[in-house]
């Protein structure tokens, strides 16, 4: 939309605030609320903030830094309509008119330049599950889900019904073409899915659907979590991400006397994601909590091999051809932030369509069901077992550090680095329980 559209839009929603809305580093949501006589100054580049106080943005003194809306994410927050308040994602600009170097949006916007480069667009499609826990009366959250419904099922079991379609809805208000909504495995867990699109697109998307999904649970009394493991014994919440890339209107991956009907390009795209799993690891599953979920025996892909059929190796290539081929990284979770993750995605693509990178033969068997000794004479190695181990593979794959730039690796691996040591260090309630009586 121009300024003038954008302008009055905001009179015909009869528009109070205006959000302006940026991701930190470990994807964490930001805003700036302006009221709507300030939006014009927004929308012409005027709005300043101060970056020293964002995790991983500027020193003090190199501070002030500047918001400057995308016009095409400007929408209404559907469940305001006492006071409307509509958002704005924005790029963010250093004081010299610059784009800043740890901003995630423009971490992936280069990504994506890179390949356009060789010629391709790229389509993602995540797919976001979410828990849905019982808040108590101040709203904090409990550890004890609102129902017992498993994998599809519906009310009265599935008790988030009517969350999840209320989700669904404000979605669909802010321009989101849902495909699917259900729940998931375990109890407690839903997941919501929505159509394909442009990288850049995508990641707002994931970040818009964390507002939305947080904001209308609280309606509901529930708070929604897209924490990856938060019970143990049951399947941990993922954020499956499928990718196509075309050229000249045509799918690339499609190739109709290829093995499989993939294409070489196909081929070395997933060839690239399997020699930099161990890196995107630490991008896509960037938590400590995220490595509960990467074990086996919880549908959680735990090693590097892709399969033309099953849902045991990393990387999956779904039936559909044609138009329709893509395949599905099952790897990354929910707690990442989504630019950051595509952008490794991407550039570990370009790297194996760049060099070649062959992914090796499709995996036919359930490699659960494999011994260590079985994957290693079949050359399966496991993704990371730690955030630990995930940040060393990272600091040694000069390719995906280049992706993420030097102002993002740097911040990115140090913060990281604190959270496992004040994890690594403190005495947990398993210990406690194992080993206080007998030792």
């Amino acid at each position: 939309m121009t300024k003038e559209e954008i302008l009055r839009k905001a009179d015909e929603w009869g528009v109070r605030f205006v959000r302006l809305q940026f991701s930190d580093i470990m994807g964490i949501i930001k805003n700036v609320a302006i009221p709507r006589s300030q939006l014009e100054r927004a929308l012409d580049n005027q709005i300043m903030f101060d970056g020293s106080s964002i995790q991983g943005f500027t020193r003090i003194e190199e501070s002030d830094m500047n918001l400057r809306p995308d016009p095409n994410t400007f929408t209404l927050f559907p469940w305001r309509e006492d006071k409307p308040v509509a958002r704005l994602i924005c790029d963010v600009y250093k004081i010299d008119g610059k784009p800043f170097e740890g901003d995630p949006r423009y971490v992936l916007k280069r990504a994506v330049a890179q390949i356009e480069e060789l010629g391709y667009t790229v389509n993602l499609g995540p797919e976001c599950e979410f828990f849905l826990f019982k808040a108590d009366p101040d709203g904090a959250p409990l550890l004890e889900t609102h129902d017992k419904a498993g994998y599809f099922d519906l009310g009265p079991v599935d008790r988030g019904e009517d969350a999840r379609r209320d989700i669904v809805l404000a979605l669909e208000a802010m321009g989101f073409e849902v495909e699917a909504s259900h729940h998931e495995v375990a109890p407690g867990q839903h997941e919501i899915d929505f159509k394909y699109g442009d990288a850049l697109t995508q990641a707002d998307r994931v970040a818009t659907f964390k507002v939305v999904t947080r904001a209308i649970a609280k309606r509901h009394g529930l708070h929604a979590t897209f924490m990856p493991k938060p019970i143990f014994g049951i399947n941990g919440s993922g954020m499956h991400t499928h990718i196509s890339l075309f050229k000249d209107g045509q799918n690339a991956f499609y190739d109709p006397h290829g093995e499989h009907q993939l294409s070489d390009v196909a081929r070395y795209f997933i060839g690239g994601l399997l020699k930099h799993a161990p890196a995107i690891t630490a991008v896509a599953n960037p938590l400590v909590n995220s490595y509960k979920r990467l074990v086996p025996g919880y549908e959680a892909p735990v090693y590097i091999a892709w399969s033309a059929h099953n849902r045991s190796a990393l990387v999956r290539v779904p039936a559909s051809r044609q138009q329709g081929t893509r395949i599905e990284l099952r790897s990354p979770d929910p707690s990442c932030n989504p630019y950051l993750a595509f952008a490794a995605m991407i550039a570990a693509g370009v790297d194996g369509i760049k060099n070649k990178i062959d992914p090796g033969p499709s995996v036919t068997f359930n490699i659960y069901a494999l011994s260590p000794e079985e994957r290693a004479a079949r050359g399966i190695p496991s993704l990371p077992g730690s955030l630990a181990e995930a940040l060393d593979a990272l600091e040694a794959d000069e390719v995906i550090k280049e992706a993420l730039g030097p102002h993002v690796c740097t911040h990115f691996i140090s913060g990281k680095r604190i959270e496992w040591d004040v994890y690594r260090s403190q005495v947990h309630p398993w210990e406690i329980e194992q080993y206080l009586g007998v030792y």
